[in-house]
């Protein structure tokens, strides 16, 4: 289906702590001087100036093409940092006391490898420290940004259901566009409902994240008369407000307009790697 273009909402690429009181994109619009939109705080010191190792991407890397990634990138200081931090978590696994010691290097890992490597080597750290769902949580909840960021990457390696799912949650909460767009990976694409994973959508789409960042977007978007009916109102009062409709938009309407896959079984809860 041909779409007239529109221009694009422009990302922020921000990094703030605000969060919304409604996660849906009715409330405000990007760049919107209203009392509901978010003011950026100053950016983390993690935020980086560049693409990370897991900036972006909607399928899931494996923890050896992780490991190996840093093992290239890193100078030698760094890698020898982390390698300790492993070795360090993999030997008192899980929660110990009101910190454990990986939970500290989960904190020191921007410092130590650099902005672009940080995510990734928390994720590697969390994997070796054998996080469950409650730890997980605790540095979620307790975390900074970047923390809690890491967390989201990590939950396909770590989490074999749904019970992660409140962090998600609170995650699409949120107008950090960076952790709205670590939400929308490959454990969202497994275990948000279809109503929760249709406002996940919009969301990315009124805060300008890129939906390349929405993993398995083709499948769970094809043939979804739902999500088609949402974008098209959506698209609607920006038009009538005089406000640039997204190309996003129209990308996704686009796969909802593809044929609905077979009728099956949804696929069962497990890890993704």
């Amino acid at each position: 289906m041909t779409h007239p273009h529109a221009t694009p909402t422009a990302s922020t690429g921000s990094t703030p702590n605000t969060r919304d009181t409604e996660a849906q994109p009715e409330v405000s619009t990007p760049g919107s001087p209203t009392p509901d939109s978010p003011t950026p705080d100053s950016p983390t010191p993690d935020s980086p100036t560049s693409d990370t190792v897991l900036t972006g991407l909607p399928t899931l890397p494996s923890l050896t093409d992780l490991r190996r990634r840093l093992t290239t990138d890193l100078d030698q200081a760094a890698r020898t940092w982390l390698e300790h931090a492993l070795d360090e978590a993999a030997a008192h696994p899980g929660i110990h006391g009101p910190i454990s010691a990986w939970e500290l290097r989960l904190a020191e890992a921007g410092r130590r490898c650099g902005a672009a490597h940080a995510d990734a080597a928390r994720v590697l750290i969390l994997h070796a420290a054998r996080a469950g769902a409650d730890a997980l949580s605790r540095v979620y909840f307790q975390g900074t940004a970047d923390e809690r960021r890491a967390v989201l990457h990590a939950l396909p390696h770590l989490v074999s259901g749904p019970a992660a799912l409140p962090l998600v949650e609170d995650a699409l909460r949120t107008n950090d566009t960076r952790l709205l767009g670590a939400a929308v990976g490959p454990y969202a694409a497994r275990h948000l409902d279809a109503h929760s994973w249709r406002h996940a959508v919009l969301k990315c789409l009124f805060t300008g994240v890129p939906v390349d960042h929405v993993a398995d977007l083709p499948r769970r978007a094809r043939g979804d008369g739902e999500l088609a009916r949402m974008l098209g109102d959506y698209a609607a009062e920006r038009t009538a407000a005089g406000r640039p409709v997204p190309e996003d938009l129209y990308r996704v309407l686009d796969l909802t307009e593809s044929a609905p896959p077979a009728p099956g079984p949804d696929h069962p809860h497990g890890k993704e790697s």
